[in-house]
C-alpha cells in the first residue's frame, strides 16, 4: 500500500503577536479549490495528505525552503509553487513524481496516444497475442503523461526524447513497438505464450 503523498497549503491566513490577517486571501482560496478539483480528478485514486496551515501562524517553516509569499504549495518536502494561484499542471507533475519514487509499474501496461500508428499496432499486436494490459492515453490523461516520463528517462536517460507507445510486460520495460515485436516474435519462436 502506498504512503499518502504529503502537500502543505500555506494561505495568508493567522496571526502572529500582535499581528491577524483578517481578509481571506483571494489567491489562496483559488488555489485551495484547485487542490480539491485536482485530487478528485486527474489524482483521484490516490492517498493525498492536505494540510492547511495559515502562514502568518507558521511563517518560520516555509522560510526554512526558502520561500514566503502564500499561497505556498509544497509536495513532500519540495516548494512547487509560490506567491500565486497553483497552476494544476505543476500540482499533478509533482505528485506523480512522488508515486514513481513509491510504486514501480505493476503488470502490462501501455502508454500511448490515439493519433500514434505504432501505439495502434502495439495494442493490435497484444489483442492478437491475447495479453490483457492497461492502456493509458498521455494526451488524455495528463498524471499517465506524468507518470510515464520519469519512468521512461530513469532507463532510456534524461537527455533522450520519449516517444510513444512505452510498454512494460509483467511488470518489466519493454520500450516501443520495435522492442514488442522482437521479444512477440522471439517468444513465439521459443513456443511460448503470453496468456
Amino acid at each position: 500500500m502506498m504512503k499518502p503523498i504529503k502537500i502543505t497549503l500555506y494561505r495568508w491566513a493567522g496571526s502572529w503577536g500582535p499581528f491577524k490577517v483578517n481578509i481571506p486571501c483571494g489567491e489562496c482560496t483559488l488555489t485551495k479549490d484547485i487542490l480539491q478539483d485536482t485530487f478528485n480528478t486527474e489524482l483521484a485514486g490516490i492517498p493525498i495528505e492536505l494540510e492547511v496551515k495559515d502562514w502568518l501562524s507558521h511563517w518560520w517553516e516555509p522560510l526554512k525552503l526558502k520561500t514566503w509569499h502564500a499561497p505556498i504549495i509544497i509536495v513532500e518536502d519540495k516548494v512547487i509553487s509560490e506567491g500565486e494561484a497553483l497552476n494544476r499542471g505543476v500540482l499533478v507533475q509533482a505528485v506523480i513524481a512522488q508515486v514513481a519514487k513509491q510504486d514501480d509499474i505493476k503488470g502490462n501496461v501501455v502508454f500511448g496516444k490515439a493519433t500514434c500508428p505504432f501505439c495502434i499496432k502495439a495494442k493490435a499486436a497484444l489483442d492478437e497475442a491475447g495479453v490483457e494490459y492497461v492502456y493509458h492515453d498521455v494526451v488524455k490523461d495528463s498524471a499517465a503523461l506524468y507518470r510515464m516520463i520519469p519512468e521512461v528517462k530513469a532507463i532510456i536517460g534524461e537527455k533522450t526524447p520519449v516517444t510513444v507507445p512505452q510498454i512494460w510486460l509483467d511488470g518489466k520495460y519493454v520500450g516501443g513497438f520495435d522492442e514488442l515485436t522482437k521479444i512477440m516474435n522471439t517468444d513465439v519462436k521459443a513456443g511460448g505464450d503470453h496468456e
